[in-house]
């Protein structure tokens, strides 16, 4: 008996042929697949009954023969293309699908694509190399720190530049043995801790724009992460690199690590900054300092790509130096040879230092005869390096002292306490006012206004 067509009132059916009015409709489910209903729900299984043939010509165009196959396709995935395949013979409705069985060679449209703006994090790049400059560090270094979240792998790298070294225009060494050996320690220190976290560091001598630029085809890198830096060489070198990466097509993404205050937080822009210091410090009053960023327990591996060799890490030779210079003359090791490079001692010293404030009573009188022979938290060296950040001095004071650290704190009679660890917390926003300075000056086209003067009417 002839299956009843019945008429759908939702949808529009086409006239009826005459001459196929008593050929019956057959649909066929061939098994393993099951027929299912066009009304499509991509998020959930769709139901699995026989229906009409006004809801098949509805949807597409009716076909020549009078059969129809329709395979099960169903997926709860919400980003599914289906396209309509009809073939001269014995018609099929067969549904494709566009994801891709690798993920990583065609990512499925769930989320958005890489962004240009570097402060847009989403981003998962395959590869990425972290430039390290004067923030030799683990702890609190939010480029290091970024680039392991944004990076499958991260390639670690640090170039002594040849152009650091050598003789200046007035005939000083550029780069002094002392301070050369200083700084080989502090990478070796590095490249230990780094090795410790489940990754290494490159070492090479060579300009960077030519070493990253070499490193960045090798490994395939997607971004260069580093350090902003303020003097006007590395100013200079910064904008060699962003010329050189943009050429590659490689993202530079700069961060800022190396003052006690964030420049993105401060209340005025670098250039309209005062020129004198106690107009500085009066405009910081009540400024809140960023909290440290802690260091990572396990950082991503170096990338498989490029098969990039770590390299040994220079000597003083290597570097054009002369190391017999880092001797006294009487052959024994100068005095300064007792400080070793690298962010494990200066963490050492740090809390040495902050346990010595704690036990020393506080004395009165200004911060010159602070603790009579510890004037000093000797600790400058480390901080120029990077082998400490200012604010991980600062959380550590915070923990040991026995007075608030405060720029503004009073005592009882009105007078500033400048002693103890309130007087290094003086000396590090002196530092933060040089640092800052130096920035407004050096990226200035023109150097415009008074000169920066440290005169402030008082002891700071």
């Amino acid at each position: 008996m002839d299956p009843k067509i019945h008429n759908n009132p939702e949808t529009s059916e086409p006239k009826e042929d005459p001459n196929q009015q008593n050929q019956p409709l057959a649909i066929l489910a061939p098994s393993p697949f099951a027929t299912v209903s066009l009304t499509l729900s991509l998020n959930t299984i769709l139901p699995t009954h026989f229906f009409t043939q006004p809801k098949v010509s509805s949807l597409f165009p009716p076909p020549p023969p009078n059969k129809v196959k329709v395979p099960t396709q169903a997926s709860s995935l919400s980003h599914l293309s289906l396209s309509t395949t009809i073939s001269p013979s014995p018609s099929k409705i067969s549904f494709k699908s566009t994801i891709s069985s690798n993920p990583l060679s065609n990512p499925l449209s769930l989320g958005p694509r890489r962004p240009i703006d570097p402060s847009n994090g989403a981003a998962i790049r395959k590869a990425s190399i972290v430039w390290f400059r004067n923030d030799l560090r683990v702890h609190d270094n939010e480029t290091l720190n970024t680039a392991n979240t944004e990076s499958m792998s991260v390639l670690p790298v640090y170039c002594f530049d040849p152009r650091d070294y050598g003789k200046s225009s007035s005939g000083f060494d550029k780069t002094g043995p002392y301070r050369a050996s200083f700084l080989i320690e502090s990478v070796s220190d590095l490249r230990k801790n780094l090795q410790a976290k489940g990754t290494d560091l490159v070492v090479r001598i060579g300009n960077p724009e030519t070493v990253l630029v070499e490193l960045v085809k090798a490994i395939g890198a997607d971004a260069v992460y580093a350090q902003r830096e303020v003097s006007h060489d590395e100013v200079k070198a910064e904008e060699k690199i962003e010329t050189a990466m943009k050429d590659e097509g490689v993202e530079v993404k700069y961060f800022w690590g190396s003052t006690l205050y964030h420049v993105d937080d401060l209340p005025f822009k670098v250039e309209d900054m005062p020129s004198n210091y106690g107009g500085f410090r009066e405009k910081l009053q009540g400024l809140d300092i960023r909290k440290t960023i802690e260091a990572l327990d396990q950082l991503k591996g170096m990338p498989s790509r490029g098969d990039v060799e770590p390299g040994e890490i220079p000597s003083l030779v290597d570097l054009g130096l002369n190391p017999n210079t880092a001797m006294a003359q009487d052959g024994k090791p100068a005095v300064n040879a007792s400080m070793v490079g690298g962010e494990t001692e200066a963490l050492q010293r740090l809390k040495k230092f902050t346990a010595d404030c704690q036990a020393q009573p506080p004395k009165g009188g200004s911060h010159d005869s602070i603790y009579g022979a510890n004037f000093s938290c000797k600790i400058s060296p480390w901080l120029a390096m990077g082998c400490i950040s200012p604010r991980s001095m600062f959380d550590e004071l915070k923990k040991t002292a026995t007075r608030t650290i405060s720029a503004g704190s009073k005592r009882d009679d009105g007078s500033s306490s400048d002693t103890g660890s309130n007087w290094l917390m003086f000396e590090l926003m002196w530092r933060d006012f040089f640092r800052f300075v130096t920035k407004k000056y050096s990226s200035a086209k023109k150097l415009e206004g008074a000169p920066a003067t440290a005169c402030t009417g008082a002891l700071a």
